[in-house]
């Protein structure tokens, strides 16, 4: 099938990689001439296992290619996916004008029927709109002769593990109630739904609020644990034992009760704001989801907290080792990252920041630049060197066996301030750290 992605972002370019995979024919088209070029030549804007072996193999096989040309990539595809981004507004609510100016190009290019599918994440009642302004623009052009479906198909990727969730989706949700449009949406998907049909078909509406839906239960599940996390530190217990003990009922589930030091990234912070947003705009008091994001916010600050009682609030002059910048393993990306928030504590206080992450230095130097009171290390180990304690705020696989012993004696004093529970408390004490953790 001849597929066009309207744009090479996170979600644009696994999905574009992955449909070429399979044998169809994809065109992705971006905006960005520079990052359209790069994409030709091999070079991957984002970070994500898998996808840059991806990309190379199906784009010299000739399914995968990159163009700024909108009226080409709508020539080109009977499919025509949507999958810009929609950042937040000022008020929180999700950002449109990218979903609807390609609605617009779309209309403005095409000569034959068209399915328009919304793969970006978007509120209830987007695909209404999408299908207004293209209706709109035909109209303009006087060729309302043309026919067009408008479907919701939201993506459930996580990042890091993106190509294989791609690859092997948990369910593939439809939103339309168009006969026609199904039956081309189940043939697109087939390599995907080979041993047992995880399509599921319904209104649009309820596809634009299953998305928001799963994020937001997702974000939920992290609060609560963090929560409870705060009173087993108050009340004497200990969170991993609470979390075993919880995650053995098969009605809970070991999933997402990881206690820490807050969620980020693109997703679960700009989900929750926007329909806390989108609840407001029908006066209806979304209570439960304001307070998922107010525990998280708080639960950024917990360890700048800590630091700071432990210091008893003298840290100016003095140097932290941090490690893990992204705002989870397996990613470059740092929005709305927890580390951001603590850096940003500590410059405030007057101290300095020793940082490594396996594979986001780069977009922290993009967002900090050059600073004094920052140092990125090539290293792990570098960034130990003569700082007054070691924090780790992302729990990368290199983190979990380190060398102790080395850690001890690069650092002033064998302080150690844990954000994600990677070590046991007794056994930090036996090696001869002061250890601080979540809920232990």
């Amino acid at each position: 099938m001849n597929v066009t992605v309207f744009g090479t972002g996170y979600v644009g370019l696994v999905q574009g990689a992955i449909l070429a995979d399979v044998g169809h024919h994809v065109v992705c088209v971006d905006v960005d001439g520079k990052k359209v070029e790069r994409l030709t030549q091999g070079h991957i804007p984002i970070y994500e296992p898998g996808l840059e072996s991806l990309v190379k193999e199906n784009y010299a096989a000739g399914r995968l290619e990159f163009t700024t040309d909108a009226e080409a990539g709508v020539k080109h595809g009977q499919v025509q996916f949507i999958a810009v981004g929609t950042p937040p507004d000022e008020d929180g609510s999700a950002d449109l004008k990218y979903v609807l100016a390609v609605a617009q190009t779309i209309a403005e290019h095409m000569q034959c029927d068209k399915i328009v599918i919304g793969k970006s994440t978007v509120p209830v009642g987007t695909a209404d709109k999408v299908k207004a302004k293209v209706a709109e623009v035909l109209a303009k052009r006087d060729r309302e002769d043309l026919n067009f479906d408008v479907v919701s198909n939201p993506e459930f990727l996580k990042e890091g593990s993106a190509v294989a969730d791609c690859q092997k989706p948990d369910r593939i949700i439809i939103g339309t109630e168009n006969e026609a449009s199904i039956e081309v949406m189940r043939e697109l998907y087939a390599p995907f739904n080979r041993n047992h049909d995880k399509v599921i078909v319904m209104d649009v509406r309820s596809a634009e609020l299953t998305k928001y839906a799963a994020n937001c239960m997702l974000a939920t599940k992290i609060s609560f644990m963090n929560e409870i996390a705060n009173l087993s530190e108050l009340l004497g217990a200990d969170i991993e034992m609470v979390r075993q003990g919880i995650g053995s009922d098969p009605r809970i589930g070991y999933h997402f009760i990881y206690p820490g030091v807050g969620y980020g990234g693109s997703c679960f912070p700009k989900d929750v704001q926007a329909l806390i947003r989108t609840a407001g705009d029908i006066d209806f008091d979304a209570k439960l989801l304001k307070a998922v994001e107010a525990r998280n916010q708080e639960q950024k600050t917990t360890l700048f907290a800590k630091i700071h009682r432990h210091f008893e609030g003298q840290l100016a002059g003095k140097t932290f080792a941090v490690w893990g910048l992204s705002f989870k393993p397996n990613t470059d990306d740092m929005r709305e990252a927890p580390s951001r928030v603590l850096m940003e504590a500590l410059w405030q206080a007057g101290a300095n920041v020793q940082a490594y992450d396996p594979e986001a230095m780069e977009e922290t130097q993009r967002i900090y630049g050059t600073r004094d009171d920052l140092t990125l290390c090539g290293t792990k180990e570098a960034a130990l060197k003569g700082a007054s304690a070691l924090i780790i705020v992302t729990e990368w696989q290199s983190f979990r066996a380190p060398d102790f012993e080395l850690i001890k004696s690069q650092l002033n004093d064998p302080i150690l301030f844990d954000g994600r529970n990677m070590f046991e408390p007794h056994r930090m004490v036996d090696k001869g750290f002061v250890y601080y953790s979540v809920g232990r």
